[in-house]
């Protein structure tokens, strides 16, 4: 018999508001082909996980994996986006901030997970790899404002297209 395939996978992750609606999702897998399949999905994740908190988040995290994989790997790329978010938005992990910053969020996403495959899941070393990609040569992101980003990125677009 063929071994499974040692590389954990990852199905999605989910990133919803206090009502349980989208806020910044990657699916890696088919298993929701459509997006009402997803939607629904992310509705039935939320309403099993909504009552095991006794806060109220205004954010919450999810990673899901299929039923083989381990479940403390899971945990450990779950971990690696909340912390790397919560560097992102400086500790102000609320809705608001982060659809200020869904940009970040999304290049965190990209940084965690490629295609299902499991990249990082050091927080801090995720959002440095997410700022990287935003910085103006020695100026950090943190110093820069929304427009000067912007302008930064288009700056390094024009760059690469002209070369």
């Amino acid at each position: 018999m063929a071994s499974q395939a040692s590389c954990p996978l990852i199905k999605n992750i989910l990133l919803l508001d206090s009502e349980g609606k989208r806020v910044a999702v990657r699916y890696f897998s088919e298993d929701w082909p459509t997006n009402i399949s997803k939607i629904a999905f992310e509705k039935f994740v939320f309403s099993k996980t909504v009552k095991t908190n006794a806060r109220t988040e205004d954010l919450h995290f999810f990673v899901t994996g299929g039923d083989q994989e381990n479940e403390i790997i899971l945990a450990s790329v779950l971990q690696g986006f909340f912390d790397a978010v919560t560097l992102l938005l400086r500790n102000n992990v609320d809705k608001r901030e982060a659809l200020e910053n869904l940009d970040l969020i999304l290049l965190c996403l990209d940084e965690i997970v490629d295609g299902g495959m499991i990249l990082e899941t050091n927080g801090p070393l995720i959002a440095e790899k997410v700022t990287s990609h935003s910085m103006d040569g020695d100026s950090p992101l943190t110093e820069q404002t929304l427009s000067q980003a912007w302008t930064t990125a288009r700056e390094h677009l024009t760059r690469t297209l002209l070369k």
